[in-house]
């Protein structure tokens, strides 16, 4: 199934405008959720406001967002004045300046889309890919929506652009906050590390198709297990080996066999999967009847 467009905009080069839509960069897995339900007889369970105060539940249209600059004592904002703060979507990627690509960690990076050309922009997407290919610079800009300003990067991915929306720089805590112990390293263990890696390292490349969520996995067949009828049995976790001398466990670590990179086959969907599809159909269909 082909992508379909979230948005049109605009990339802002200079004076050159480029028109482009944006798509989504990844799809998700539909996340298995479950429903808090009451215990006694399975029926599920809504949540409500209540009043810290006097212990009342409170409606939802009597409530108002308000922000505590002190402790217990808050200044309170209607939906009209929290609307007036929102950003103007203006759907204009506007660059600031280009950066080099290798610069930008990548703890900087938040959500990515891609961006396509839209009718007439083919020519000038292209070049904008091609200089900062050439280049070896990726472009920072900043681009309004739902309400927010964000900071995003444009690079080059194969002959295609990826917009990364990045976190600003006070929202990303200082590696130095960390406590990492003085600790000193000998030449034998890096040299041991380094061919552990090497032996480890992938020969042709990053291919993330070669990996699956176990966990999600696993989940759909207990829940199956569950609809059959059957019990499931907790399985204890082995216990992990604790490292007593580091260059003994780099050494026995040497010459094991990595775990198989082979790819493996295209998962088919799961009975859990079909449900949920067929259920999702299903809620769709009377909404529309609903509709009518």
């Amino acid at each position: 199934m082909p992508a379909r467009s979230l948005a049109t905009g605009t990339i802002s080069f200079g004076l050159v405008s480029i028109p482009i839509r944006l798509f989504p960069a990844a799809q998700p897995s539909a996340a298995i959720s479950f429903n808090m339900l009451h215990a006694r007889d399975g029926s599920r369970l809504k949540q409500q406001f209540v009043c810290a105060k006097d212990g009342q539940v409170v409606p939802r249209e009597e409530t108002v967002k308000g922000y505590e600059f002190a402790k217990d004592r808050y200044v309170t904002f209607t939906a009209e004045e929290l609307k007036a703060l929102d950003e103007i979507a203006s759907q204009t990627i506007d660059i600031a300046e280009f950066v080099p690509a290798a610069d930008v960690d990548a703890v900087f990076f938040d959500k990515a889309y891609y961006l396509g050309p839209d009718k007439g922009g083919a020519r000038a997407y292209k070049l904008l890919g091609e200089a900062m290919r050439r280049a070896g610079k990726a472009a920072l800009g900043r681009y309004a929506a739902r309400g927010k300003q964000y900071l995003v990067l444009i690079r080059p991915l194969g002959d295609r652009l990826v917009m990364q929306q990045l976190f600003y720089a006070d929202e990303v805590r200082p590696p130095e906050e960390i406590p990492v112990d003085d600790a000193e390293l000998k030449e034998p263990e890096i040299q041991l590390a380094l061919q552990l890696i090497a032996q480890t390292a992938s020969t042709d490349g990053f291919h993330p198709e070669r990996y699956r969520d176990a966990v999600k996995q696993r989940v759909e067949e207990a829940i199956e297990r569950k609809v059959a009828g059957q019990e499931i049995q907790a399985v204890s976790p082995e216990p992990q080996a604790q490292v007593i001398d580091l260059m003994e466990a780099l050494k026995k670590s040497i010459g094991r066999r990595p775990q198989s990179a082979a790819s493996p086959p295209a998962p088919s969907a799961s009975p859990l999967a079909a449900r949920r599809t067929a259920a999702g159909s299903d809620r769709k269909g009377a909404h529309r009847a609903s509709r009518k």
